[in-house]
């Protein structure tokens, strides 16, 4: 079984997302030659990339007209979306996940192939974390205090138990955190 990995850059104070949406300006505080090169072998593992809806159009929009080694991988990879209300994926190398979120992906971590990851999504990620299916998180603190915005974990989340596997400071002053699901 594939596992499910979560990958996101967020505040100290634990916001993903400003008050507005795509408001993503912690990402500028963190960004650097370190961060690009964890991005492109993070993205070699890359089985399938998971978006909720909001997310997977605010991706297609903004890589679509980006040049360089991280479009290529976003534009290349397969990349899936859980929705109940997109009636098309038409982003490059996209298909479309319809029904229940914990159902279709389920479906897609018992697929053959390397590991999926879901980037940005929270509120697909609460459903996912409240289903118990998310097996791993890497974050990247930024090193920002924002006191609003749109949190990563939400209350719907649950309660789950991770083992920090690595902690990698970067130059930039942001803080790579990769957790795995402690199970049992």
């Amino acid at each position: 079984m594939r596992k499910l990995i979560a990958w996101n850059v967020m505040t100290l104070d634990g916001y993903f997302e400003g008050a507005g949406p795509w408001q993503l300006d912690m990402h500028g505080t963190v960004w650097g030659e370190e961060l690009e090169a964890f991005s492109l072998t993070q993205g070699a593992e890359i089985g399938t990339l998971l978006f909720g809806r909001r997310t997977y159009e605010g991706m297609r929009d903004h890589w679509t007209k980006e040049e360089g080694p991280i479009a290529e991988m976003m534009n290349s990879i397969e990349k899936a979306v859980a929705s109940r209300t997109l009636e098309e994926a038409d982003w490059n190398n996209s298909r479309l996940l319809k029904g229940e979120a914990a159902d279709t992906v389920k479906a897609l971590k018992q697929e053959d192939g390397k590991d999926v990851f879901v980037f940005g999504s929270a509120d697909l990620l609460a459903t996912l974390m409240a289903e118990d299916m998310v097996d791993e998180y890497r974050l990247c603190l930024a090193p920002v205090v924002w006191g609003e915005g749109a949190p990563l974990f939400k209350p719907s989340s649950g309660r789950a138990h991770f083992t920090l596997r690595e902690a990698r400071p970067l130059k930039t002053g942001g803080l790579i955190l990769l957790y795995e699901r402690k199970r049992g």
